[in-house]
């Protein structure tokens, strides 16, 4: 078997397509991911056990669990499901890949999804060149769904072509008759030939063709097959890397649940296997043990078997595995700012307590808010521009994610709002609204103040030292208002006073006022260029339409007390 060059470079290109598939999806998805989304995502997943339905029925249709956790890494990454959806559908993908095995033998057929690739690519590329950002949005999402499942298909293609060279393999009959060392060994070749081959079912009919070929035993082939439930989890923590940390812990937990599974099977692996001999020998009248045409029936049930098995034994710990995996994989300090933390959607509680966690998660979206602008200043005093742009990239998808975040809490509240309600918490919902369409606000000045740092850095200049030193010191007032702001939030409305609020607002008005009569005289003497001035003013000017939205949630504060 030769393995040139030219075939591991097209091997890493396949990777690269693969990668660049399921990062433009996801992408893609957040941008797409409006309410509708989210909420039918949520009733798929609404509980483990619709969870595992769901991973069941996905991966019986489209007939590779790969390519299902791919997709599900890709929702993580999206937020469209939190950690703990996701582990029922990786639970249900898993008893759907025996499924497939079972259609396989019986009807000999299996779907490609890479033959619709290029028809989807054919829909979405269009969409792609649309005015309309949501249209050109789904186009994304279809190109990169499409390029997923082409380079899923390029990577199974480009890897050592061990199928059609199986006498490769039979070496491994002299690793035979050492007992659980034996079966350790076998588990170790299954995992890295799924890995390699990056298809569990490719594994499992070399797996066979060794059973045939008289090279190993019932129970080493068995081996096997708990290796390739460990290799295949290898697809999803690949298509992770690019993810972002709430995708690589579901990614973790596909290996985690497999690897549980496989340990608790090897500590009763020969009764489990003589149990399944036992029912080989009810339907085909031959032991397993003894007769090789008796393995594929055997292999195929011990495969189901154990899936399901472990599904049914391990749906109970969802959350100690959610739990280990965050352990594992700890979240970035700039990462997964926005996100709900106490509105569920589905039923609701009393009006009263779903105010209260309104409230409470409206506290959340300011904080999150405040630490998106705390990026401007890192993007006045950042030098580097690629670090600059870094900066930027980060504003953006943070700004993305906090309009998703307006969306669902005036979601929420608009569903609150349809109940029975008193006239006081119908007037606190009226004034919610305005508080989280004033903080979204907030998001939108951020952006555009990070755009204007961006086009200096684009201009190949720079704003002079006095000219940071204005800007930094605006930014620290503009902070002080939202420390404010978050104060008055936590507070019971009554509570709330608007002077402080108020006095930090006329200071801002006063020093933007300064800066501007400032700017005029310099550009009137040439003291810089027009066009860095008139970028500069964008700065001092964003920074005070900023400054008074954050006053604006305090009047709303103020409004719902009257």
């Amino acid at each position: 078997m030769d393995y040139s060059l030219l075939d591991f470079l097209t091997l890493i290109g396949a990777l690269g397509l693969f990668l660049y598939g399921m990062k433009l999806m996801s992408e893609a998805l957040q941008k797409v991911a409006g309410g509708k989304l989210r909420n039918f995502l949520a009733a798929m997943t609404s509980n483990r056990f619709m969870g595992v339905i769901t991973g069941l029925s996905i991966t019986a249709i489209i007939q590779s669990s790969s390519a299902t956790t791919v997709m599900i890494v890709s929702f993580v990454n999206a937020g469209l499901l939190t950690l703990t959806e996701s582990a029922g559908v990786i639970m249900g993908a898993n008893i759907g890949t025996t499924v497939t095995a079972w259609i396989i033998s019986i009807l000999g057929f299996k779907v490609k999804m890479s033959i619709l690739a290029f028809p989807i690519i054919g829909i979405g590329f269009p969409l792609v060149f649309s005015k309309k950002t949501r249209n050109k949005s789904w186009g994304e999402v279809l190109v990169g769904f499409a390029l997923l499942f082409i380079g899923l298909e390029s990577l199974k293609a480009s890897v050592p072509n061990i199928g059609d060279n199986p006498e490769i393999l039979e070496f491994l009959k002299n690793f035979t008759g050492m007992g659980l060392g034996s079966s350790l060994i076998f588990l170790l070749i299954g995992t890295l030939l799924t890995v390699v081959i990056q298809s569990s079912s490719a594994t499992m009919a070399l797996t066979l063709v060794m059973c045939n070929n008289g090279w190993i035993q019932f129970d080493h082939a068995a081996a096997m097959v708990l290796g390739e439930n460990i290799g295949t989890t290898i697809t999803a923590n690949i298509a992770a890397t690019v993810a972002n940390s709430s995708a690589k812990r579901a990614a973790r937990i596909h290996f985690l649940f497999n690897v549980v599974g496989v340990i608790w099977v090897l500590s009763i692996f020969p009764f489990f296997l003589r149990g399944i001999d036992t029912i080989t020998q009810s339907i085909t009248g031959s032991s397993a043990f003894n007769n090789a045409g008796a393995v594929p029936i055997a292999l195929s049930f011990f495969h189901t078997s154990f899936n399901i098995l472990n599904v049914l034994f391990q749906i109970w710990f969802v959350r100690f595995l959610v739990n280990m995996v965050q352990k594992l994989v700890p979240e970035k300090e700039d990462e997964e700012e926005f996100k709900l933390r106490y509105i569920k959607f589905g039923m609701l509680n009393t009006s009263e307590l779903s105010l209260l966690q309104a409230k409470k998660e409206i506290i959340v979206y300011a904080q999150q808010t405040k630490k998106l602008f705390s990026r401007v200043n890192n993007m006045l005093e950042e030098e580097n521009e690629r670090k600059l742009v870094k900066q930027f990239n980060k504003m953006e998808i943070g700004e993305d994610k906090s309009d998703q975040m307006e969306v669902s809490i005036a979601s929420y509240l608009t569903k609150v709002s349809e109940g029975v309600l008193s006239k006081q918490s119908s007037k606190s919902i009226s004034s919610m609204l305005r508080i989280v369409d004033e903080i979204e606000s907030i998001g939108d000045s951020c952006l555009n103040i990070g755009r204007a740092l961006l086009r200096i850095s684009d201009k190949k200049e720079t704003l002079t030292p006095k000219m940071k030193e204005k800007v930094s010191e605006m930014i620290k007032m503009v902070d002080k208002s939202m420390n404010i702001m978050i104060e008055n939030l936590n507070k019971d409305n009554t509570e709330v006073d608007i002077t402080e609020a108020e006095a930090i607002e006329k200071q801002i008005n006063r020093f933007r006022d300064k800066l501007r009569k400032d700017h005029v005289a310099k550009i009137e003497n040439e003291k810089y260029s027009y066009q860095i001035g008139t970028l500069y003013k964008d700065i001092f000017s964003g920074l005070e339409r900023l400054a008074d939205h954050v006053y604006d949630v305090t009047v709303s504060i103020i409004d719902y007390t009257d």
